[in-house]
C-alpha cells in the first residue's frame, strides 16, 4: 500500500498553507518525517494522498536574533541546533535537550517543529522549550500568528493546531541576559533508541544566591508539557539552599502527575528519582547563571 499518492515541494509559507487547503485530501505536512513515516508504516497514522514537504521553505529553516529574541524555524534540524553559536548563548537547555534525541542519524534530519508538533507530554526539545518561556508562530490562510507555547497542546499527541490550514513556522525565545542560565537533564533507558524515564528542564536567574525569577519543566508530569509553577512560586525571590529543594520537590510531587508506562518506569520510580533529577539540573543551571 502507498503511503501516499502525491508529494508538494513548496517554496513559500503562503505556498505551503495553499497546499493545505487545496492539495487532493488527506493533506499531511511533513519535514524530517522520522516520526511520522515510522508511524504511517506502523498503522498509527493513516496513508496521506499528498505530503506537503516544507523543507524547501527557506523562512522555516532560519536561526537568528530578531530584536530581543532569538527566532529558531520549525524545520531546522536539531543537528544544527546543537552546533549553533545563537542557540549556545541563549538557550543551553535546548542544546542539550537536542543532543539527547534519538542517534545522530535521526538528529540530522528530525526537526524542532515536528518533535513539538507531535504533542507529546515528555518530548525532549518541547520540555526544553516550556522552560525557556519559549513562544510559538503559527502560519495560517491569514498571516502569522503568535501564540504562548504551552497552548500548543491539548492532550497526549494532541496539538490545538489546525493541521488543515496551519503550520508551526517557527519559535522565540527571549535572548539571555547577565545571570540567566538554563539546563537540561533526562533519565533513560535503553530500547533501542534511548527513551526518556523522567526529563527535566530548569531557566533562572539569580542574584547573588536569591533566585529572582525561575521555570521549571518535567516530562511526563501531565498528559501535557508540565510546567511546575507551584514549585516556582515557592523558590522565586527566595535564597537557595538544600531545604528550599527539598521543599520544591514537594511541591512538584503534588502537582505533577506522574503515571506509570509499561515501557519506560512505574509512577513510584518516577517520584523516587525526581528529587535527584531536579537537584542537578537546578544546580547546573544556578551555576552557569554564577558564571
Amino acid at each position: 500500500m502507498h503511503l501516499w499518492q502525491e508529494y508538494r515541494q513548496p517554496d513559500s509559507i503562503s505556498e505551503a498553507i495553499d497546499d493545505l487547503l487545496n492539495a487532493p485530501a488527506p493533506v499531511v505536512p511533513i519535514a524530517g518525517g522520522t516520526d511520522l513515516l515510522l508511524d504511517m508504516r506502523q498503522g498509527r497514522h493513516k496513508p496521506a494522498n499528498t505530503l506537503v514537504d516544507l523543507t524547501g521553505v527557506p523562512e522555516l529553516n532560519v536561526i537568528e536574533e530578531r530584536g530581543n529574541f532569538l527566532y529558531i524555524g520549525a524545520c531546522v534540524p536539531v543537528n544544527r541546533i546543537i552546533a549553533d553559536p545563537h542557540v549556545k548563548d541563549n538557550a543551553q537547555a535546548l542544546i542539550e535537550a537536542c543532543d539527547l534525541i534519538a542517534g545522530p542519524q535521526v538528529r540530522n534530519t528530525a526537526t524542532l517543529g515536528g518533535n513539538v508538533a507531535h504533542a507529546l507530554p515528555a518530548a525532549d526539545g518541547t520540555i526544553a522549550l516550556v522552560a525557556l518561556g519559549a513562544t510559538a508562530e503559527i502560519a495560517n490562510p491569514k498571516g502569522l500568528r503568535k501564540l504562548p507555547f504551552r497552548d500548543l497542546f491539548q492532550g497526549p499527541g494532541k496539538s490545538t493546531i489546525d493541521k488543515t490550514s496551519e503550520l508551526i513556522a517557527g519559535f522565540y525565545i527571549a535572548l539571555s541576559n547577565r545571570n540567566q542560565a538554563s539546563a537540561f537533564k533526562r533519565i533513560m533507558r535503553p530500547q533501542g533508541v534511548a527513551l526518556p524515564i523522567l526529563n527535566c528542564a530548569v531557566w533562572l536567574e539569580r542574584k547573588g544566591n536569591t533566585i529572582k525569577d525561575i521555570r521549571i519543566a518535567v516530562g511526563p508530569g501531565g498528559p501535557t508539557p508540565f510546567r511546575a509553577t507551584s514549585a516556582e512560586d515557592l523558590m522565586r525571590d527566595q535564597t537557595c539552599d538544600d531545604a528550599l529543594i527539598i521543599e520544591a520537590v514537594k511541591k512538584l510531587l503534588k502537582q505533577g502527575s506522574f503515571r506509570t508506562s509499561p515501557h519506560r518506569a512505574t509512577s513510584e520510580y518516577r517520584k523516587h528519582i525526581l528529587a535527584g533529577l531536579f537537584r542537578d539540573t537546578f544546580h547546573e543551571a544556578l551555576q552557569r547563571a554564577k558564571e
